[in-house]
């Protein structure tokens, strides 16, 4: 078991397959510097974590315990905090910054956040109740809910009965959603489908729990200075040549090992 990533929800927007044109609507996931902040260990604590961050926040607006915690870790102030539950083996060093490689394409994924609050709901906007009759027999409480209790035996609303009272506001998990496509450069992820909470808020990213994971997905985790600093600097110090004697000391060794060259000229 992998760790998880945190997003903050950007919106929605669509994308067409190439194979036969569909439409596909998703959600635009964006990871802000998502860093791992500390470990949890059974020898410590009892159980394998890794506590992700993400976001920047003002050290002025953090309590002193959170300073020092941000302080021994060697990172800047993050915004949310959250804990994925790992494997022994997949524990990621403090201050790796994670990538939106991640995931994979085609990937079945569980997104966790809270949901839209809409307030106070009458039981048939909250429950899908059909309420009482718009003819004769009913005054003024056709949208009622009905009966909510017995008679005197047991004489009392037993608990979790559906009625009138706050809608949404809850964390809720969608389980199941794929990754249709992913943009490590710019640290965003694709998701088909409808992600629970508002824009701009943070929700947490899982490998399907009932669906088999990938065997090719990065494990322990994608980490974002691994994946992307050796491919982008061979590019472009072969593709600037009036920066040539600037670039040689570190572009050198990848451009002359090919060839051989600096091994004839040393024997």
């Amino acid at each position: 078991m992998r760790t998880g990533l945190i997003a903050q929800k950007l919106g929605m927007t669509r994308r067409f397959s190439d194979s036969d044109g569909r439409h596909i609507p998703v959600t635009v996931l964006k990871l802000d510097d998502c860093q791992v902040v500390a470990q949890r260990t059974t020898e410590k604590d009892g159980y394998n974590a890794l506590q992700l961050g993400i976001g920047s926040v003002k050290v002025k607006n953090l309590t002193k315990a959170l300073r020092g915690h941000f302080a021994k870790a060697k990172v800047e102030p993050k915004k949310k905090l959250a804990e994925f539950r790992v494997s022994d083996d997949a524990l990621v060093d403090v201050g790796a910054q994670l990538s939106a490689a991640h995931f994979l394409p085609g990937q079945y994924v569980d997104v966790a956040g809270t949901s839209i609050g809409k307030g106070f709901a009458g039981a048939m906007k909250r429950h899908g109740f059909s309420g009482l009759r718009a003819t004769h027999g009913v005054s003024i409480s056709h949208r009622s809910h009905g009966s909510t209790g017995q008679c005197q035996d047991p004489g009392k609303v037993f608990k979790g009965k559906k009625m009138a009272g706050q809608m949404g506001n809850k964390l809720i998990t969608t389980q199941n959603l794929v990754i249709v496509e992913t943009d490590p450069e710019r640290g965003l992820i694709l998701v088909r489908g409808a992600v629970p909470g508002s824009k701009g808020t943070y929700v947490a990213i899982r490998d399907a729990a009932k669906r088999a994971r990938p065997d090719d997905v990065p494990y322990p985790a994608a980490i974002l200075g691994e994946a992307g600093a050796s491919d982008e600097a061979p590019v472009e110090d072969a593709s600037k040549e009036d920066v040539v004697a600037d670039a040689a000391p570190q572009g050198a060794p990848q451009v002359a090992a090919p060839e051989g060259g600096d091994d004839e000229k040393k024997e």
